[in-house]
Order: structure tokens, then sequence, then C-alpha cells
């Protein structure tokens, strides 16, 4: 299940994109369009920043944009952003070591197969999508 952050990270985004402006949109109007708390959206906006998905500018005419164009960001690096990894087993994670049942786990090609659709389908959808 996928948290609130990575949803609303998701609805910042949207809003950016759907404002289609070269300036800078305060979050208060975006908290107001979207009915979220300010002060939640100031916690993912800010990690949003530290991932380079959105720049802000603070003082009068402070406030966010996109970095890129909506059809230049996936869902997938969205949500991985927010919420780490896909994989749905620890063997699978990126930097993994090589898991001792490796030789004769029966469940890593489901797991693999898994971890393939859902990235495949995230990272397939764009911002742009769900515009």
């Amino acid at each position: 299940m996928f948290s609130t952050k990575s949803r609303y990270a998701l609805r910042i985004l949207i809003d950016l994109a759907q404002q289609k402006s070269d300036d800078f949109i305060p979050l208060k109007d975006i908290a107001e369009r979207q009915d979220i708390s300010k002060k939640y959206l100031e916690i993912i906006a800010k990690d949003l920043v530290k991932g380079g998905l959105i720049k802000g500018a603070s003082g009068k005419h402070g406030g966010y944009m996109l970095t890129r164009a909506p059809e230049d960001y996936s869902v997938g690096e969205i949500i991985d952003h927010m919420e780490g990894t896909f994989a749905p087993v620890a063997c699978l994670e990126e930097n993994a070591g090589e898991c001792p049942r490796s030789g004769v786990c029966k469940t890593i090609s489901m797991w693999t197969e898994f971890y393939e659709l859902e990235r495949n389908f995230f990272y397939g959808k764009k911002l742009s999508d769900l515009l």
C-alpha cells in the first residue's frame, strides 16, 4: 500500500503541471485546491525539492514549480522517491547481497515477475498521462 506522502506528492506535481505557468505557485494555493493541510504539504514539498522533482523559491513571489515537463516525469520515479524501493522482498532490493537461499528458493521467480510488472507499470506512466 502506498502512503499518503506518495499520493499527495503526485497531487502536488499534477497541480503544478495543471497551472501551466512559468511562475512559482504558492503552496497555500495548492493546499486549498487539493484540500490538504499546508503544513503537511510543506514536508512533502521539501522532500520533492531535495529529490530534484520540483524547485522552490521563498519570498513574496515564492512557491514551487516543476523542474521539467510533465511528460518527463514517470509516476514510478515519484513513488520510488517518496516510498523507497518497489522490491517486494529484500533480496530484490538494489545493492542486496546474495541471498543464502538463492539456489533453492522456489518463490524468487514469482517475486521477480511481480516486481517487474509493478515497476514497468509505474515507470511506464508519465505525469502527463494523469493530467
